[in-house]
């Protein structure tokens, strides 16, 4: 396993440097960011020339990846377009938007693994039905009504909740809107569940494991259940990511300013060192939680090995 986790960490090399050179392609070859930063006004020649060396865009672009790199092997991610460090507003939307993703991923688990389990073990009765055309209601109504409507109806007419989250919110103000980030996964994981489940009922080691005379409990646990969560950790591990950099329309709803709040400012407004300094870091979360579901497949299902 050490060395197979070591193989994958070499290959995530070239996969993480083959990805930031296209956002950093993207973000600063297509239009000019100093031109973007003053809008329609325009900046003098002398200003904007200024502000080219400054950010090392008067170099050629491969040359520009270089230095950029070099400055975040060193903890540099660059300086934003207003004077503010990256780093700085990393410092504080990471760990808001963390959070939130705790909130939304536990939900998602806890609720749609249970939810997968339970209408997977009863295909085809009447709560098997009633979940399928819930989670085909929320998988096909967008974010932005279902976030805006919650948000109305408990924040605004009936109270229940702030309709805005303050700028360093507690868990418990995350609640709901890690469920509303979290609806749509929940129902994939859901469905992910109950055909994975409904699938392994019908296996020959399920059945000869109730042919021993094993506990209804046991054989559902340890055995019809780690084998169904295979294709759910998949799905799971690459969620992470979309959680984390995805929540763009939950933070602009509630004004959470995590990730996807200074994601959506830096695009606004042109802020080419903010967006790519912040997608760099999402490359690298994925990267690593991918790895993170390659190790649970060997716990899941003891069939695999990794050599």
């Amino acid at each position: 396993m050490g060395r197979y986790v070591i193989r994958r960490l070499i290959q995530m090399v070239p996969v993480f440097l083959g990805a930031t050179f296209l956002i950093f392609v993207m973000v600063y070859a297509i239009g000019d960011p100093v031109s973007g930063l003053f809008g329609d006004r325009g900046p003098d020649p002398a200003t904007a020339q200024a502000l080219r060396e400054e950010f090392d865009l008067d170099k050629p672009l491969p040359l520009q990846y270089l230095l950029y790199m070099g400055k975040i092997f060193t903890g540099d991610f660059g300086t934003a377009f207003n004077g503010q460090p990256v780093t700085q507003l990393m410092e504080h939307a990471f760990p808001i938007s963390f959070r939130l993703m705790v909130v939304a991923l536990v939900l998602e688990v806890v609720l749609g693994i249970a939810l997968g389990v339970i209408t997977g073990l009863r295909r085809g009765r009447s709560l098997d039905t009633t979940v399928l055309v819930g989670t085909l209601v929320v998988i096909a109504v967008p974010t932005f009504v279902l976030g805006t409507t919650v948000q109305y109806v408990l924040g605004v007419k009936l109270g229940w909740i702030d309709p805005a989250v303050s700028p360093d919110p507690r868990l418990d103000e995350l609640l709901v809107p890690g469920l509303i980030l979290s609806l749509v996964s929940l129902a994939y994981v859901t469905r992910l569940t109950r055909t994975s489940v409904a699938e392994n009922t019908r296996a020959d080691y399920i059945r000869t494991a109730h042919a021993k005379g094993l506990p209804r409990r046991r054989v559902t646990v340890r055995h019809l259940l780690r084998n169904s969560l295979i294709p759910v950790v998949t799905y799971l591990g690459a969620d992470v990511g979309n959680l984390m950099a995805g929540a763009i329309v939950t933070e602009r709803i509630f004004n959470i300013q995590g990730v996807g709040y200074q994601l959506f400012q830096g695009i606004l407004r042109q802020n080419s060192p903010t967006v790519v300094g912040f997608v760099v870091v999402l490359v690298l979360i994925f990267l690593l939680a991918n790895l993170l579901v390659d190790v649970l497949y060997a716990v899941l299902d003891p069939r695999i090995r990794y050599v």
